[in-house]
């Protein structure tokens, strides 16, 4: 059963007839029989599988628990909540299945420490933030999550408990940071969450973005006002409804603080405040104001105040941090957060810079009993410090990235290139031949945090990327060789729009011509275009924006500038080629517009639809790969206040349009929409809330969030069948077979059992598939992404399924029908699990090996099964009497050395090791069963003196076959390294050929076959000396036995 949340977030209407919006103002009836729906249930047995990295993103929420020293929680710019019980060793999330996306704040109560509260928004209001989704509680420590309230709410930078009753709690609401609205400003609830009501409002402009309680009496508070506002096109910080106030009632009444005596004067901006719980009368505010800015305090509880210091280097892009914190248990040690993070040992009057792993720092939590114990939050996440700041955890541990846009190149394994936010580009693998995705799996690439990336279609290693002032590189990843290609090298840091000779955004496009690799394009207000990989630049087109000069100016203010390209308005944010006509090149605007080139540049067109929204935010386009003249637009305007989807499809080459959003959450605005290559109709679209997939077109959508979080989403690619999920919160996940979406149709999906033709695999060393591998409860699974299962996946539908009454089997044929092994519900040995549903198997390629006693111990040795040669195989589905059959095929590791072959030579060699091993253990196995029946006749009659002659031959024997298996087996071993005392016998000696010959796509080495024949001489020889002992002298012991007329004792 879903969480109430999920069910929220993605219920959705379906209606049986549906009306598309023309942008020529009429409609289009939409026939029932149009409309494609399939169940989620029809391929549940897919899984997006997150890669990692494991390299922190933002985070400005940040708490420990009291008296707990390894227990600590952060939330995450787009990822959730995350737990720590190992002093930040590992962190799992405990918000999925609940809630995610963006969070501001997590508190924890001190009465109660099963108490959470959780507050979605981050405070951090850069380009790229997102909105949360209220108040979230838990009450046994994040195991389960309930919503609590202030939908509306946006933004919570901070939520406060009371220390001695957690039914009382109040929240800092920032709210809409895009329009003016009613619902911000502190809000109180005293029923744990179930109701809330607004104690504190400044004015509909300006929210609350601070709020601390004083530790020595909850019935005061102090709350910060915040003046705030963001557009597409400028960032404003300050102005009236900026405040700082103070309540002594728990929030009844409130009176403003930030007009007592030696407060800063003037226009305020964000503030930060904080109170000692040593002398709550000692308060600390950093603040933000253009000509007194900096730590303020007061020493009589916000009566009157001093400027004590003014440092830029605390204060600088004031609206990003402006934070401080008063020590736990020193009145004197008070700590700002910015780029670096401060310390004052004397009050606040001078301070020291220090660093955590990460810089840009926006929260801190102090504990109250060791002032030496904190966790830090900052633009790589969290940290956490047992001395003071002396060392800190890693952030190498946390899947909390945030990326960009997503490309991937043509090398195999082939690699995924993203731009990490506040970090560098990547290119990671997107599988390994280790148990995970490791960092030994990623490296940076060129450009940097906020890159489109492009990779040479003819050199996978020479990669191009874009950042913010129009920087542009190419990196040579062989020789490690690093060139600027900037179109128009003239830094603009610090002017707006209006500075630059070519206008290019943060995120700017740069791509390849899909049918002709010598080309590169990239984008600024106008097209570029250089075929000597970037030695010259031409421009292409004309100005493709509405070149607006009210959007071209400086953003900031009233206090403080910020031009770092995000608010670069009137550029081209999004294009794309047709991938089946050259110099069919498609371009979307931030501002709005769309323009077509049927001819490379020569001549373009205004397409835009008559009624697109103003100032809509093309965000990706993608042409068809079936007919030149459809192409799909993804738009967006939350930056307006307007969270709404907007998609858009042509197929008149933009003459008309259609919005196609039936089905998606009105607030689930849609940064990306990519069809597939393969079948027609098929779409995906990335929104800020997950994913959604359409089956018909656009003519109708539906969830298709499976086991992905609840995070943003900001690209999708699709690359050999497999959809790649770039987020803003969760790094990149895969989806790895669309061929299972691809093979599911209306005559399908009731089929009582259907068995999906896998995707073809390869031939590949390595384990692959980390959970599968070790299970989740393991470390390794915190650190590292999850592998791809190395083997031929096999997906499969039940529609019925009675674990006592079924019998179901999956068996793996060669391409004539010879059975190669059969998995079984039923097999103890060869487990099938099997459930109602979709269902995943993976056979990992691997014959059946010899059989093997479980205690046997052996030295660097391999019995596993040969591998299977690249070719063609059959799988067979059975449920009851009902069959499914399907052809599968295997590949060869493109880096592979050796031919097919070869790797058939291999195969027979291990085959043979093999049989011969299994004769041998299966020789041993019986000598065991044989020897143990004949103690018991020796323990039973060797008193006996009229049987003292058998129970001599009965010894003899028994010796005889133990010298066997000694020959066989060094049966001295008794533990892991007894073999290094204990010469190991040729079993052994033949699983480390295995193992030897195994370890790679090579065949025997003609001395490998050399030592196979001598030792399976050897073990032949013995083995007919078993046979003869178990032909004749046991069949005489036997019939001695017999005559005796003893109870009867058959040994075999």
């Amino acid at each position: 059963m879903k969480p109430k949340f999920c069910n929220y977030l993605f219920a959705y209407l379906f209606l049986f007839f549906l009306s598309n919006n023309l942008t020529n103002g009429q409609s289009k009836r939409v026939s029932k029989k149009d409309i494609i729906k399939i169940s989620e249930r029809n391929y549940e047995s897919l899984k997006y599988r997150s890669i990692g990295p494991h390299r922190g993103g933002r985070s400005s929420a940040v708490t420990g628990v009291p008296g707990k020293p390894n227990l600590f929680y952060f939330g995450s710019a787009g990822g959730g909540i995350w737990k720590t019980v190992d002093g930040g060793d590992t962190y799992e999330n405990i918000s999925d299945g609940f809630f995610g996306g963006s969070i501001g704040s997590v508190s924890v109560s001190k009465s109660d420490p099963n108490v959470i509260y959780v507050g979605g928004g981050e405070v951090t209001l850069r380009g790229n933030v997102s909105s949360g989704y209220g108040v979230w509680k838990s009450v046994n420590a994040g195991r389960t999550w309930s919503f609590s309230g202030l939908p509306k709410s946006r933004h919570i930078p901070r939520i406060v408990i009371d220390p001695k009753n957690h039914d009382i709690v109040y929240a800092a609401v920032l709210g809409n940071i895009y329009k003016p609205t009613e619902d911000r400003g502190v809000y109180k609830s005293v029923d744990g969450g179930q109701s809330w009501n607004r104690v504190l409002f400044s004015n509909k402009h300006s929210g609350a973005v601070e709020l601390v309680i004083d530790p020595s009496n909850p019935r005061i508070l102090y709350a910060s006002t915040w003046r705030v506002n963001r557009t597409p096109y400028s960032f404003n910080s300050g102005g009236e409804g900026s405040a700082l106030w103070k309540s002594a009632d728990q929030g009844k009444t409130w009176k403003k603080i930030s007009t007592n005596k030696g407060f800063a004067v003037g226009v305020l901006g964000i503030i930060g405040v904080t109170v000692s719980p040593v002398n709550p009368q000692k308060i600390w505010a950093i603040v933000e104001n253009e000509t007194s800015g900096g730590v303020y305090r007061s020493d009589d509880g916000g009566l009157s105040w001093s400027h004590i210091n003014s440092s830029r280097s605390l204060r600088q892009r004031a609206w990003y941090y402006s934070k401080i914190y008063a020590d736990t248990q020193d009145e004197d040690i008070v700590y700002v957060m910015n780029v670096s993070y401060h310390k004052s040992k004397d009050g606040g009057k001078t301070f020291e810079s220090h660093d955590a792993p990460h810089g840009d720092h926006h929260d801190l939590w102090i504990a109250p009993e060791n002032n030496q114990r904190m966790i830090i939050g900052d633009d790589g996440g969290a940290q956490i410090t047992y001395d003071g700041g002396e060392t800190w955890s890693t952030y190498y541990n946390q899947p909390t990235a945030q990326f960009y846009r997503v490309t991937t190149d043509n090398s195999f394994p082939y690699r995924i290139y993203s731009a990490q936010q506040d970090n560098t580009t990547l290119r990671i693998r997107h599988r390994s031949s280790g148990n995970g995705i490791s960092e030994d799996d990623w490296e940076p690439t060129a450009g940097g945090e906020s890159a489109h990336i492009a990779v040479d279609p003819l050199d996978n290693d020479i990669v191009y990327g874009g950042s913010y002032g129009g920087y542009l590189t190419r990196l040579n990843h062989k020789n490690n060789s690093e060139r600027g290609i900037n179109v128009w090298p003239d830094n603009p840091m610090g002017y707006g729009a209006e500075g630059m000779k070519y206008r290019f955004q943060w995120n700017f496009p740069i791509h390849f011509s899909k049918h002709n690799p010598k080309k590169l394009y990239t984008f600024s207000n106008h097209v570029h275009l250089s075929e000597d990989e970037g030695q010259s630049w031409k421009v292409i087109s004309p100005d493709l924006t509405t070149n607006t000069p009210e959007k071209l100016k400086s953003s900031g203010g009233p206090i403080t500038q910020d031009n770092t390209g995000v608010e670069y308005y009137c550029t081209i944010f999004a294009a794309n080629e047709s991938p089946i006509k050259e110099g069919l090149i498609w371009v979307g605007s931030d501002d709005g517009l769309i323009h077509l080139t049927r001819n490379g540049g020569e001549n373009w067109e205004n397409v835009t639809p008559k009624d697109l929204p103003e100032w809509l935010m093309v965000n990706s386009i993608e042409p068809s790969a079936f007919d030149p003249a459809v192409c799909y637009v993804a738009g967006t305007l939350y930056k307006t206040g307007n969270f709404k989807p907007y998609l858009y499809k042509t197929v008149d080459y933009g003459k008309n349009w259609s919005l196609i959003t039936n089905g998606i959450d009105s607030e689930h605005f849609t940064r990306v929409l990519r069809a597939d290559p393969l079948k027609k109709g098929l779409l995906f679209a990335g929104t800020e809330t997950g994913m959604y997939i359409s089956h018909d077109d656009g003519i109708s959508w539906n969830p298709f969030q499976l086991n992905l979080p609840i995070v943003p989403i900001t690209d999708l690619t699709i690359k050999n069948g497999s959809l790649i999920v770039s987020t803003q919160g969760r790094g990149i996940w895969i989806l790895d077979d669309l061929t299972v979406i691809h093979q599911i149709n209306p005559n399908t999906i009731n089929q009582e059992i259907k068995l999906f033709k896998p995707k073809k695999s390869y031939r590949i060393l390595g384990s692959g598939g980390l959970e599968e591998v070790l299970g989740k409860s393991d470390n390794l699974f915190l650190t590292q992404g999850t592998n791809l299962a190395n083997g031929v996946i096999i997906h499969f539908n039940i529609k019925r399924y009675d674990s006592v009454m079924d019998k179901v089997a999956i068996s793996i044929k060669e391409k004539d029908g010879t059975l190669i092994k059969k998995f079984s519900n039923r097999d103890k040995n060869n487990k099938l699990k099997v459930k109602k549903g979709g269902n995943t198997f993976v056979w990992n390629t691997l014959y059946n090996g010899p059989e093997t006693p479980k205690d046997m111990i052996f030295w660097s040795a391999s019995f596993d099964g040969a591998k299977a040669v690249p070719g063609e195989y059959k799988v067979v589905l059975e449920k009851n009497q009902l069959f499914e059959e399907q052809d599968f095929t295997i590949l060869p590791d493109p880096r592979s050395e050796v031919s097919i072959s070869q790797m058939k030579k291999q195969f027979d060699f291990i085959n043979n090791v093999n049989k011969t091993v299994d004769r041998a253990h299966r020789a041993i196995k019986n000598t065991r069963i044989i020897c143990k029946k004949l103690k018991d006749f020796i323990d039973n009659y060797s008193s006996v003196q009229k049987y003292s002659d058998l129970t001599n031959k009965a010894k003899s024997l028994s010796k005889s076959l133990n010298d066997v298996e000694k020959a066989l087996y060094q049966t001295q071993n008794k533990s892991a390294q007894d073999p290094l005392n204990f010469p190991i016998r040729l079993t052994n000696k033949l699983g480390y050929l295995n193992s030897l010959v195994a370890n790679s796509d090579f065949p025997p080495t003609n001395q490998d076959e050399l030592v196979r024949i001598e030792l399976t001489n050897k073990v032949n020889f013995y083995l007919s000396t078993y046979d003869k002992l178990v032909s004749e002298d046991l069949e005489n012991f036997n019939k001695a036995f017999a005559e005796l007329n003893l109870d009867y004792l058959t040994i075999k």
